[in-house]
């Protein structure tokens, strides 16, 4: 990205400034000069694309590991009140609806737990389903289906996945409201029966780490962690039920869009009016499919500990905390001194509430919302806290970001040599496809300590502590 053609607010805010007559929002950026220089022109187009949008309040924002994406760039957000016309936009919030990432602290010491990794390895990879198609464990009929699209990950604990202590570290305690399994599609069902519990491919993983450093004590005693402690971290999202979600309602808000007279700067940004029939459609379907997510990511909790389980028999899993970075919620934000209910648009960003926020469980409120920035399977990744100073509507970046695409990466690395050049760093990866995990080679990615640091310094959350991965089991 050409830095000329943005006007520097401050040593990490940047502004794409207004030509005469443009009607747009103002867009920022939020990175450093080295971010978002290696940042590619698209992300500037698209956000400006945003910014035109009908009902957006404030700006349209970019976070420091923003990348080109469909429609929105990944690592956008963009807030919408739906009486003043706002929209929904499928393209801002993603296909895979409700990615995210569950993070679990265990009473186990790495020093202790190190000469079994190898074993632990075999037996993840094993145990959890992981990879383009792969299937799990459960085959859910229609109505079990329906019911864990209106439950989430409470109906899983109700079916024996995981414990109700979970619920109370996971947004909106395991389930949104809203959701309407009837607006689903059932080619979208159909696609889900026998991916429940399922990792999924490309970026996803599940990772064993050590806490390798803390920033903030006091923060770090309030989420249970403290160094050489081992965590586990599991992203993925709702699958390809989410998925089709998504293309089935792009066609739909695109006619909506048209129908309306709603100009759309790029065909990718199909929307309707929050309060619209085909924009309350969208969100009952949404709204579903982050259920769906939520069920994942708890399925998935009860199989690592029952793995975890059979190599170290002392080992106790609790839940950190579970956050998405692919959704639209409707929440309550203060803009010009008032308070405003707001449809805030996450697309490869995460919620990063303040100490003192109602929604956040009483064992945090003093410190803030934990925020997981997940790096490549070779660097590591960070839990960081929510901060009062955050201007973004409560958001922060959600990973590395990719820098190259995955076409490229094919290019630079090869999947065999590179994961024997990781276990020779001590990382041990399990995948099942050799190029899966060369389009997802660390150098393919941002400098997730830079994107960690900047979101620090620009206020956005402040870091609590980083982890080294040790196990990663990829697709």
């Amino acid at each position: 990205m050409n830095l000329q053609q943005l006007q520097q607010l401050h040593t990490y805010l940047w502004t794409l400034p207004q030509a005469s007559g443009d009607k747009r929002a103002q867009v920022l950026l939020y990175g450093s000069a080295p971010l978002l220089e290696s940042m590619d022109d698209k992300v500037l187009e698209q956000i400006a694309h945003v910014a035109a949008l009908p009902g957006l309040v404030g700006a349209a924002m970019t976070m420091p590991d923003a990348h080109w994406g469909y429609g929105f760039p990944i690592g956008g957000v963009a807030s919408f009140d739906a009486e003043q016309g706002g929209i929904i936009s499928a393209g801002g919030v993603g296909f895979d609806i409700s990615c995210g990432i569950r993070c679990l602290r265990s009473n186990l010491d790495v020093r202790d737990a190190a000469p079994y990794f190898n074993q632990l390895a075999d037996r993840l990879f094993a145990t959890i389903p992981a990879g383009v198609g792969e299937e799990g464990h459960i085959n859910l009929n229609p109505k079990q289906l329906d019911q864990v699209l209106l439950g989430g990950a409470q109906w899983a604990v109700k079916q024996g996945y995981g414990d109700l202590a979970d619920l109370d570290y996971v947004e909106e305690n395991g389930c949104v409201s809203g959701a309407v399994p009837g607006n689903v599609s059932e080619l979208a069902k159909k696609r889900q029966r026998g991916e429940m519990g399922t990792l999924g491919s490309g970026n996803h993983y599940l990772e064993v780490q050590v806490v390798e450093r803390i920033y903030d004590n006091v923060t770090a005693q309030a989420f249970g962690l403290r160094e050489g402690q081992l965590v586990i971290s599991i992203h993925c999202g709702s699958r390809g039920l989410g998925h089709q979600i998504g293309t089935d309602y792009l066609v739909m808000l695109a006619k909506a869009a048209s129908r309306l007279g709603i100009h759309l700067p790029d065909r990718e940004l199909a929307c309707a009016p929050i309060k619209s029939p085909e924009g309350q459609q969208y969100l009952g379907a949404m709204n579903a499919a982050i259920n769906c997510a939520l069920a994942n990511r708890q399925i998935l909790t009860h199989l690592t500990r029952e793995t975890f389980a059979e190599v170290y028999p002392q080992a106790s899993l609790e839940t950190l905390f579970d956050i998405s970075h692919n959704t639209c919620k409707e929440e309550q934000h203060e803009v010009d001194g008032k308070t405003r209910l707001l449809h805030v648009h996450r697309k490869g960003a995460m919620r990063a509430f303040a100490p003192g926020h109602s929604k956040l469980p009483a064992r945090y409120r003093d410190v803030g919302q934990p925020v997981i920035i997940g790096g490549s399977m070779g660097t590591g990744s960070y839990i960081l806290a929510g901060t009062s100073t955050n201007q973004a509507f409560a958001s922060c970046s959600h990973g590395a970001g990719r820098a190259m695409s995955r076409n490229q990466a094919l290019k630079h690395w090869d999947g065999r040599t590179l994961i024997n050049d990781l276990e020779r760093q001590g990382i041990l990866i399990r995948t099942r496809s050799m190029r899966g995990a060369a389009e997802e080679a660390p150098g393919a990615y941002k400098d997730v300590d830079q994107v960690a640091e900047v979101t620090e310094q620009a206020g956005l959350a402040r870091r609590v502590a980083f982890l080294r991965p040790k196990v990663c089991i990829k697709g």
